[in-house]
């Protein structure tokens, strides 16, 4: 008899660097049931992200496909509605697909809502950001829905970019969970996928006051940085060092105190520590109903926060580790193997390909991502998928003038910003921290044209491959 089609329950924090999960190493944060997930299913311990921001990051992962072919290679660009996203291929074999939260894939700037493709989300709660800068927001109405006011709730006073939120009862991050835990309970006859988006821990620094309370400032890690780094590092991050996303008059990173930076970062594991919690709620619904088994629960981010690491406050093109490398643990109970952590390169492009496979269904030629699937199920070496990963900034959002290429091996990273004389290279064994950037280093320079033409040969290796070819000529 063939088991029936497993559900997916798809959470992707936003902005949420790798090194913020107790069971991957972080003792002072307190994340228990993300831990669960890790303890129970598949952790990819070198999961990264094709750009260091959100849209062509989604684009990128609810696709398949990296951000130069999807078209969505900016903030603010609307993915092209012949893109075909994960939801859209379950919807066409038989699942119902609902999303809360983010989805990011086109601007909503300026007072204009996101505008949808044929996406393939069939329950669609969108909330792009907390706040109340949209009557669509379907967070504003569930608060609106609950006798309470945003301004109400977010009152605080902000000191040193960190403030008191929304309680934790009515948190955005909250109602994301609320939204999952209901379309969970009526969709239990059919197959279906849930994406989980909550904004958090992006900035703002701002969790509910009972989480702040549980972290004591002092015993938080001051930033990574090392004296003088910044003056053979590129433009963009001494212009970042000053304020954060080059924008004046919002954050002065280099004006922020040590006192002031683990604040922030108590703050940022405070956010973090509530999305565990809701994370453990979405769980043990899946649980109550009797899914748990038949569901595979993904935890994930899309980017990193570089967190005053290297002088950079958020993000940008900006290729550290911090802001590259992000979480990633699978599990399947049915299927997929228990505390198996894998050392492999993987791209976040590679999930679509493993859903599709664990779903028995087709993998589409326009798909770029390799399936992990088998890594999953322990059929294949786990520590065996990809030799190099790769991740792109074009004209992203902040810094118009950037254009970045980032190629990453076991040992080496190199990134060219392009149309500029800057870019970085690292020597990862002997400066794993991303200190010492070897660009113009004499003894360098051979070691540098090597891996320029490694990061070349990919950037064409990720060139659409659609239209299909037909016949020979």
């Amino acid at each position: 008899m063939t088991s029936p089609a497993p559900n997916l329950l798809w959470i992707c924090s936003d902005q949420q660097r790798y090194d913020t999960i107790r069971a991957l190493g972080n003792s002072l944060v307190n994340t228990p049931n993300i831990d669960k997930i890790i303890e129970k299913g598949v952790t990819f311990t070198h999961a990264y992200c094709q750009s260091p921001v959100c849209s062509p990051s989604r684009a990128s992962f609810l696709t398949g496909r990296y951000p130069r072919t999807t078209r969505c290679r900016q903030n603010g660009q609307t993915i092209p509605a012949d893109e075909r996203l994960l939801p859209r291929i379950l919807k066409d074999h038989g699942y119902r697909c609902g999303l809360a939260g983010k989805l990011h894939l086109s601007s909503c700037s300026d007072g204009k809502v996101e505008t949808r493709i044929d996406d393939g989300y069939d329950v669609f709660h969108w909330s792009h950001h907390p706040q109340p800068d949209w009557p669509e927001n379907a967070y504003q109405q569930w608060l609106n829905s609950k006798g309470v006011q945003w301004d109400e709730l977010y009152a605080a006073p902000e000191v040193g970019y960190v403030k008191a939120g929304v309680p934790a009862e009515f948190h955005q991050t909250t109602w994301c969970a609320e939204m999952a835990i209901e379309f969970i309970h009526e969709n239990q006859n059919r197959p279906w996928m849930f994406s989980v988006n909550m904004f958090d821990p992006h900035h703002a620094f701002d969790p509910p006051q009972e989480y702040l309370d549980r972290y004591d400032p002092s015993q938080m890690p001051l930033p990574k940085t090392s004296p003088g780094e910044l003056d053979s590092k590129p433009e963009f991050q001494q212009l970042d060092h000053v304020w954060a996303h080059n924008q004046e008059g919002g954050m002065r990173v280099d004006e922020i105190s040590p006192e002031e930076s683990q604040r922030i970062t108590a703050a940022y594991y405070a956010m973090v520590e509530l999305i565990d919690d809701q994370v453990g709620r979405m769980i043990s619904a899946l649980d109550k109903t009797g899914q748990l088994e038949n569901t595979i629960v993904v935890f994930m981010s899309d980017h990193g926060e570089m967190l005053g690491d290297h002088g950079i406050y958020l993000k940008g093109p900006h290729f550290y580790e911090q802001a590259v490398h992000v979480p990633l643990a699978v599990q399947w109970p049915q299927r997929f193997a228990q505390g198996l952590r894998s050392e492999a390169f993987v791209e976040l492009i590679d999930l679509v390909p493993t859903f599709c496979e664990a779903m028995n269904i087709p993998i589409e030629p326009q798909i770029q991502g390799k399936s992990l699937y088998q890594i999953c199920t322990g059929e294949a070496n786990p520590d065996q998928h990809r030799d190099s990963v790769y991740c792109e900034y074009t004209n992203s959002w902040t810094h118009h003038r950037a254009y970045g290429t980032m190629f990453r091996t076991r040992k080496y990273k190199i990134v060219v910003y392009h149309g500029t004389p800057d870019g970085e290279l690292y020597d990862l064994e002997s400066d794993p921290d991303e200190f010492q950037n070897l660009w113009d280093d004499p003894l360098s320079q051979e070691m540098k044209m090597e891996l320029m033409k490694q990061a070349f040969d990919a950037s064409v290796f990720t060139m659409d491959p659609m239209p299909p070819r037909l016949g020979p000529f």
